[in-house]
């Protein structure tokens, strides 16, 4: 996929719009046009997406994520004492 996302303060990137599907051209890529329907061994071939192929960050915030949040300055953060 290419897509357009935000960049947070402790480095995670969140995608808020896919762009376009872009296609590897893998036949062992069961998203990829070229995977056969009929594959006769599936569980070697990838089901899940890797990276985008292309992240344009469109908003850049200092904030942390809503994950990192929790674990870092919220009520899962361990506090030194």
């Amino acid at each position: 996929f290419s897509s357009e996302g935000t960049k947070y303060g402790c480095g995670h990137y969140q995608v808020t719009r896919k762009v376009r599907k872009i296609d590897c051209n893998n036949q062992y890529c069961t998203h990829s046009i070229r995977h056969p329907p009929n594959c006769m061994d599936c569980s070697r071939c990838e089901r899940y997406l890797g990276p985008d192929f292309k992240e344009t960050i469109t908003f850049t915030t200092p904030n942390y994520c809503a994950s990192c949040q929790y674990w870092f300055k919220g009520p899962g953060a361990q506090h030194i004492r």
